[in-house]
């Protein structure tokens, strides 16, 4: 019998918005590359990233990848993650 790891039960629920401005971020993509991506104003994806940073405990976006990452929230197999 299969257990979902102890980290992936705990890890953040975010929406799909939120999960694709990580892979962005990710990827090494400005706010402003995001932004165009997705169809926002610059201001939202800031907000947003630094939500994202409060919410997941990163001081910065490196750590804040690091730690989606770690989190397994980068995963495109995740639920509640869709497509690009």
């Amino acid at each position: 019998m299969s257990t979902t790891p102890t980290w992936k039960k705990n890890a953040p629920q975010l929406d799909d918005n939120d999960r694709r401005i990580l892979r962005h971020l990710y990827s090494g993509l400005s706010d402003a590359s995001i932004a165009r991506h997705l169809g926002v104003g610059h201001r939202t994806i800031q907000r947003k990233v630094q939500r994202l940073m409060e919410h997941l405990q990163a001081n910065g976006r490196v750590a804040l990848g690091a730690r989606a990452q770690e989190l397994g929230l980068l995963d495109e197999n995740t639920r509640g993650s869709a497509g690009r």
